[in-house]
């Protein structure tokens, strides 16, 4: 196809790689000193580098040229971004960011206060209630004397900086995509949203990043059947889901995926849940301000 791209003029170029920063595609490389084109699907046709350029080397030609195709630049964006955190970590590599899979033993019973089994489920207020004669039970023989609550954790790392795209934890599994802040905020966390998902967690206004380049290569490249996004009623939260709705976007028509969404009130309740896509079933928990299940649909 006929399209507009860029064109440097290597006589003029000094190399200087001001155009190669400014290129947010990566389409622009250094070679033998020279500012180069290295790929005309990844040229957008946008011009940041035009100003860049002290030299005035770079100008708009029309000429045939590959479409441009932004899953692969995004696809080229995360092999660089795992090499640089790669090549940044001591020799042997960081052993809080090594990729593990967690296998639990068969689930324990929850041991109340008086010592008899219960059901995990029956526990789902307690973490939210504010009435324990003992807020800060101290554990006898390794387990709590008021509740001991199974975990759901299943995957390490959990952080999405942090995780790799090809983790094998990945592969075919339902994942939820979860704010930092709702586990705390909501205290069936491990019962209600992690049973059964492969977690991520992240904050998008402290990491001060946007996820939507990650999520769709871990979308696309292990068949995820599902996402569940929980996310706090905050506006700065909203740049989560928007981040797996992007990626969704993305990588869902390879593998049918679509997402639904639970938004976790500041005082423990999850006030809507909403469905992303038809084909993901929704089931909505209304839970109140003490923590309890009051309606289920």
């Amino acid at each position: 196809m006929k399209r507009r791209v860029i064109h440097i003029d290597e006589e003029k170029c000094t190399g200087c790689r001001l155009c190669v920063h400014a290129c947010h595609e990566g389409a622009i490389g250094l070679v033998d000193g020279k500012a180069r084109l290295l790929r005309d699907d990844y040229c957008d046709g946008l011009g940041d580098c035009l100003p860049a350029c002290p030299e005035n080397a770079i100008e708009f030609i029309e000429r045939e040229a590959a479409a441009y195709d932004e899953a692969a630049v995004i696809a080229e964006k995360m092999r660089r971004a795992q090499a640089e955190i790669h090549a940044s970590m001591p020799a042997g590599g960081c052993p809080g960011s090594m990729a593990k899979t967690i296998v639990r033993e068969a689930e324990p019973g929850v041991v109340s206060e008086s010592g008899q089994a219960a059901s995990a489920h029956v526990v789902n207020s307690a973490s939210n209630a504010s009435s324990f004669e003992n807020p800060f039970p101290a554990p006898a023989g390794g387990v709590s004397t008021v509740v001991n609550v199974p975990a759901r954790l299943s995957n390490w790392p959990v952080q999405i900086k942090l995780a790799p795209v090809n983790a094998p934890y990945f592969q075919g599994r339902d994942l939820l995509v979860a704010a930092d802040c709702t586990a705390f905020a909501y205290g069936a966390f491990h019962e209600d949203f992690l049973k059964g998902r492969v977690c991520l967690i992240g904050c998008p206004k402290l990491d001060g990043v946007d996820y939507t380049e990650k999520l769709a290569q871990i979308i696309a490249g292990n068949n995820v059947r599902s996402i569940r996004v929980a996310r706090m009623q905050v506006p700065c939260c909203g740049g989560l889901e928007q981040a797996v709705r992007r990626a969704v976007a993305i990588a869902g028509s390879q593998n049918g995926v679509g997402a639904a969404g639970a938004v976790v009130g500041a005082c423990g309740a999850v006030d809507t849940v909403g469905a992303v896509a038809s084909n993901i079933p929704v089931q909505i928990d209304v839970i109140s301000s003490d923590g309890r299940i009051v309606a289920v649909g």
